[in-house]
């Protein structure tokens, strides 16, 4: 759904990131193809103008962060603007305590709202470990009934029965004492498929609201749809309150221009998003991510969680508190940093997307691959004690030494010694600012 928009956007980046600054000329051609590239994608031309106005003001006439190359800068500007837009509220799914938590799903006909539900109910048992009722009302559309009895089977919730000769609100009224007597967490009403200009079934909706009033309305949109169910969103809503959008067929070759505008326009945030045919094909909606995705930083990110869970916060920690009490950087420190680098892997992906200097990207460090990891482990395991604490006193004989018991050679080790003392350098110059604090402020950078 993303994927044409992200190109987009990605050659964008690439053409900005290779001028020199950011200027009123550049700034121009850039919004021209953003605001192209948004018409394509089938944004609403309301929502492109107040987010083409606020970049470039952003961009002309601030301060632009030195240290950054104009593509990140303007990537910062433009994922800011983006979620401001698209919404970036962390919606938890409120349920109500020792209470029965009715959960209201409507759309129109077809837009994929029985097969929704069962999504629903999988993710609220096994993420919320919920006791789940499902009950239909629709008597209207033939077999409408059975596929919700088939779905809750596959999912292996609870069904309430019902008939096509029952009105819906005897239904709901004996589904509601049902699960109250058997003290179920959740019921989930599967309502009718209706257009608003229907009076009959819209009356008929209103009525079913009013007398269950549910913990939340979820209205079911087809993403194919495009940029038209939002004036039915809005008749709807006219209404009966809707709290939430369920967002069905992400991963259709569709275009992403609703996700973009819908809650802009209509104030009703997408809480759910289904992005597949099985039932744990569903995502709670993410902002932040969806954004990181359009912009084509979702691999990145996914790099930066990877190195939180690999690199030994012990260690770092310890280091960071050797530096910060002035103590020697030494070649025991730099191999356990190797070790590190090591372990997380993929690390000049990552660098090459962060506002790091050339001298700093050139360290050994930020190079290592498994051979070159072999011949530095065994050049510093080959030094003794002595040396390794104090490397200035490695002098030709004892380089001579070492590259006999590595299986290298003297140029090897000279090599290896001056990018240790690049690497003490840069954590001579981390002293102040401290290496945890470091690391988030350039995944704060980046994300």
């Amino acid at each position: 759904m993303f994927k044409n928009l992200t190109k987009c956007f990605s050659k964008i980046i690439n053409k900005i990131s290779n001028k020199g600054r950011i200027t009123n000329e550049n700034i121009k051609q850039t919004l021209r193809e953003v605001r192209i590239s948004l018409l394509e994608a089938d944004v609403s031309l309301f929502i492109i103008k107040k987010l083409i106005k606020k970049i470039k003001t952003k961009c002309i006439g601030n301060k632009i962060n030195k240290s950054l190359t104009p593509g990140q800068e303007f990537i910062k500007i433009v994922k800011k603007e983006l979620i401001s837009i698209i919404g970036n509220n962390n919606y938890k799914i409120k349920f109500l305590k020792k209470k029965l938590s009715i959960f209201l799903i409507i759309g129109l006909q077809g837009s994929g709202k029985t097969t929704s539900i069962g999504k629903l109910a999988y993710l609220f048992q096994n993420n919320y470990k919920k006791k789940i009722l499902v009950v239909s009302t629709d008597t209207t559309r033939a077999a409408a009934i059975k596929q919700l009895k088939i779905i809750s089977s596959q999912v292996k919730i609870d069904f309430f029965d019902s008939n096509n000769q029952q009105k819906p609100i005897d239904i709901i009224n004996k589904a509601i004492n049902y699960a109250n007597i058997k003290k179920y967490d959740v019921l989930f009403i599967d309502t009718a498929g209706r257009m608003h200009i229907d009076v009959h079934l819209m009356k008929e909706i209103k009525n079913i609201y009013n007398f269950i009033k549910p913990i939340e309305t979820i209205f079911v949109v087809d993403s194919m749809i495009g940029q038209d169910s939002i004036n039915i969103i809005k008749q709807f809503n006219k209404l009966l309150p809707i709290t939430s959008i369920f967002l069905t067929k992400i991963d259709s070759n569709t275009r992403c221009g609703i996700v973009l505008s819908i809650k802009y326009i209509t104030n009703i945030p997408i809480k759910f998003l289904g992005n597949g045919e099985k039932f744990n094909d569903i995502i709670i909606f993410n902002g932040k991510q969806i954004v990181s995705k359009i912009l084509g930083m979702e691999n990145t990110f996914s790099l930066i969680k990877s190195i939180e869970k690999k690199v030994d916060k012990k260690y770092l920690n310890k280091l960071n508190k050797k530096i910060k009490q002035g103590n020697k950087f030494n070649l025991n420190d730099f191999l356990k940093q190797i070790y590190q680098i090591k372990k997380i892997g993929k690390i000049k992906t990552i660098l090459n997307k962060l506002p790091l200097n050339n001298n700093i990207k050139k360290n050994i460090l930020f190079q290592i691959n498994d051979k070159m990891f072999i011949k530095i482990d065994s050049i510093i395991k080959s030094m003794t004690i002595k040396e390794r604490k104090n490397p200035k006193i490695i002098k030709y004989s004892r380089k001579k030494r070492i590259a006999l018991g590595s299986g290298t050679n003297i140029q090897d080790i000279n090599k290896l010694l001056k990018q240790f003392e690049l690497m003490k350098n840069i954590m001579k110059k981390m002293k102040n600012v401290g290496i945890i604090k470091l690391f988030k402020n350039i995944k704060n950078m980046i994300f």
